[in-house]
């Protein structure tokens, strides 16, 4: 069905359809039903690329113009950003005769569609059920883990429509708040007159009149996947199934449970963008925006949901993916608009408050406690499992063509990061976006201003490379992530960074950056071998703390008063490993800990520093270990200490 995202309420079906085509063939001079995606060719064709981008308006200016009543790339900021599908698909005269323009993609698209939902199980056929029927700001809510209860009581937030059928259902279902659900609960996101109502009207508005999938489906016209056979045309065999719709020549088949849930207009009901997956998404991000605590999580869980719509039959991979990218820019633009600016603010006060006073921690500690549940009980716990699940679903069937192109990050993106990665300001999250980015050549992702580019979950752990140096600063008072953050990505680049503050951050990538790494204030911790990249360090200030192992590719020096601080294990190698000389002011600091599962022995002699060439020494040598004492022993090859008790 279309989607109810932007809660737009069309015309009655026939004067849609008289209006849509007359509008058309006004506006564009063209045979009635020709439609924006082929006439976004044409745009991009009559100018050249760079022209066409300085003549339209950018989406976050420009997106209150996705209203029904626009329709054209010229006129409805979705339908442009969607207009890689113009080099796939063109649209025909009725929504079922339209041809593809690059039938491999589609055929990989209903290929995929049909092997899916081939080996759909029971389980996973309820589950779409769910989630089809489910308010979708309410499905994304799961996606808080082990602050998701906090949240739905804290909200008021309620669903009617959390088992599935067994069957087809005799009727339509739609949500609605349960009978016996508490004074003034409320569908999706919940009650603006609750404790987190300022997060539920953020939800809200993020999802609010301009967000809807419909202006582009009635634009591109591209069928559901089954109405649609394995080269992308439809053929309607004249057969009727046991409930009265239509047969048609396609191998994807519709969850069971869904079955009564298809629409029977055809004309209103194409899959290109997916509205769920475009109201997944927008949900996700605004509730991210308010808990940033939780940002990768939401984006995973948004991700996942997502595809449920290509296993229920419903939609196939260009509609989902077609949905995340409108999504993607919509949340952006609604968060951008400065008539939202209190509103966001508030959420995101009212949602950190909230869950402090509920979990009895603080800025600092309530990342802890959202992360504090494992698998068993939060499907989202394990990063590294998240990565995996959803790096396919950014891409799906398509393959890449061409050679990669740098990305510009789309105007007002930046927002998307705000509460994530607030110490940084609008042009290093820009930064952060760009060197996180998808590669180009993805068809569908490379539409105007290359919204489907954008990996939020890989963004969420900083930069992606330093391509000229990178200042940050933390500071404790701040509390949460400006007080303390961890960047989990592969390093690249020619730059360096220089750490400022009195907050911590942490490095836990194989980085290459050959700018070197500057430590000036509060802590920086390498959390990997390879975290300091290639080039010199300098701990000017401040405490570098070698949490493993960790090898400096070039030269390391001290100041006075900056501290080294490092783990020693029992047989273990140096803490640090630097591969040209090592300078230490006489007043620097060494701080020893000793691994609490391998600690080593009174008496032995643990390496510390090796080195080609060491000259000076520490000044202070502390043991945070009761009892323990450490004695520097300078050799060749670098520092050594000879523990012993005190």
């Amino acid at each position: 069905m279309p989607s109810s995202a932007g809660k737009q309420s069309p015309a009655p079906l026939t004067e849609r359809a008289v209006n849509r085509r007359g509008f058309l063939k006004t506006s564009l001079g063209a045979t009635a039903g020709v439609v924006a995606a082929p006439t976004l060719a044409t745009w991009l064709a009559a100018t050249d690329a760079k022209a066409a981008t300085t003549a339209a308006a950018a989406f976050v200016d420009d997106y209150t113009t996705n209203v029904l009543t626009n329709l054209t790339p010229e006129t409805n900021a979705v339908v442009r950003i969607l207009g890689g599908m113009a080099e796939v698909w063109k649209t025909g005269d009725a929504w079922n005769t339209g041809t593809p323009i690059r039938p491999e993609v589609l055929r990989a698209n209903m290929r995929h569609c049909a092997r899916i939902t081939a080996a759909r199980t029971e389980r996973q056929a309820k589950e779409a059920f769910i989630y089809d029927r489910q308010h979708q700001s309410y499905a994304m809510i799961a996606g808080l883990g082990p602050l998701a209860d906090l949240y739905r009581a804290g909200a008021k937030a309620v669903t009617s429509i959390t088992v599935a059928p067994d069957t087809t259902p005799a009727t339509t279902i739609s949500d609605a708040v349960p009978a016996d659900a508490p004074a003034g609960s409320a569908l999706g996101a919940g009650s603006y007159d609750s404790a987190l109502g300022q997060v539920a009207k953020l939800v809200d508005t993020v999802r609010g009149p301009y967000a809807s999938g419909n202006p582009g489906k009635y634009a591109f016209q591209y069928p559901r996947p089954w109405r649609m056979n394995e080269d992308s045309e439809v053929v309607d065999t004249g057969a009727k199934d046991a409930l009265g719709y239509p047969v048609y020549d396609s191998e994807v088949v519709v969850a069971t449970q869904l079955l009564r849930q298809r629409s029977t207009s055809p004309v209103d009901d194409a899959g290109f963008p997916s509205g769920h997956t475009n109201a997944f998404h927008l949900a996700s991000l605004a509730l991210a925006y308010a808990v940033p605590e939780r940002f990768q999580e939401l984006v995973t869980r948004a991700l996942e949901l997502s595809d449920t719509r290509i296993t229920a039959g419903m939609h196939s991979p260009v509609d989902v993916l077609s949905g995340r990218v409108m999504a993607t820019a919509l949340a952006a633009a609604t968060l951008a608009d400065p008539q939202y600016a209190a509103l966001k603010a508030a959420a995101r006060a009212q949602a950190a408050a909230y869950f402090q006073q509920q979990t009895g921690t603080t800025a600092d500690t309530l990342y802890a406690y959202a992360h504090s549940a494992d698998v068993r009980t939060d499907p989202y716990a394990d990063r590294a499992a998240n990565s995996r699940a959803l790096t396919p679903r950014l891409t799906y069937i398509l393959t890449r063509h061409g050679r990669s192109r740098d990305l510009t990050v789309p105007k007002g993106a930046e927002v998307l990061l705000e509460t994530r990665l607030p110490y940084l300001d609008a042009a290093q999250r820009r930064e952060v976006l760009r060197t996180t980015a998808l590669p180009s050549g993805y068809v569908l992702l490379d539409g105007f201003e290359q919204w489907g580019r954008l990996n939020l979950f890989a963004a969420a752990d900083g930069y992606g490379a330093f391509d000229s140096d990178v200042t940050v600063t933390l500071n404790a008072a701040d509390g949460g992530f400006g007080a303390a953050d961890t960047w989990r990505n592969d390093i690249s680049g020619r730059g360096g960074l220089v750490k400022r503050g009195s907050g911590s951050l942490t490095l836990t990538g194989a980085n290459s950056h050959t700018g070197g790494t500057v430590v000036e204030g509060g802590t920086l911790t390498a959390g990997s071998a390879g975290a300091l990249g290639h080039g010199d360090v300098r701990v000017q200030g401040g405490t570098l703390r070698a949490a493993t192992a960790t090898r400096v590719r070039g030269s390391y020096t001290q100041a006075s008063g900056a501290t080294l601080d490092v783990t020693l294990r029992a047989g273990h190698s140096p803490a640090l490993t630097v591969d040209r000389r090592v300078l230490l002011d006489d007043e620097s600091v060494l701080s020893i800990r000793l691994d609490a599962s391998r600690p080593p022995a009174s008496g032995t002699t643990v390496p510390v520093i090796a080195a080609p060439s060491l000259r000076g020494r520490f000044g202070r040598i502390t043991v945070q270990a009761e009892g323990f004492r450490a004695v520097p022993v300078h050799t060749a090859g670098g520092l050594s200490v000879r523990l012993t008790r005190r």
